[in-house]
């Protein structure tokens, strides 16, 4: 059984930054690519940022040049670092990972992040 936690999330003000964590329990997480999606209220689930197995990444229009995924295969971690938080980035950020060449996929709980004065 695949657990996936998240962890990270918060209250900021606009301008602020947050680290999101996502930690793997698998044994070869270097088979594995990440994503992190986010569904702001009463909105529809929208991919935020991936992360290739081999680190090749990519961002959703309304975060590139503030957000930034990475990955930690030693700790089986993944994270996304962002910055310049805006209102507009109020969300439940959820973590997802598939094992590359399979249909399986995994989520986490979510983390509630909350950019507001």
């Amino acid at each position: 059984q695949v657990h996936i936690v998240e962890s990270g999330g918060g209250l900021v003000n606009p301008g602020g930054s947050l680290r999101l964590s996502c930690t793997v329990s698998v044994s070869n997480f270097s088979q594995y690519r990440v994503a992190w999606y986010r569904r702001a209220p009463g909105g529809r689930r929208q991919l935020v940022a991936h992360i290739s197995y081999y680190g090749s990444t990519m961002y959703a229009d309304s975060v590139k040049g503030r957000f930034t995924i990475s990955r930690d295969n030693a700790k089986n971690t993944a994270h996304l670092q962002m910055n310049s938080l805006k209102i507009e980035d109020t969300a439940v950020y959820y973590c997802n990972s598939r094992k590359t060449g399979t249909p399986d996929e995994y989520w986490g709980q979510g983390t509630q992040v909350i950019v507001s004065s």
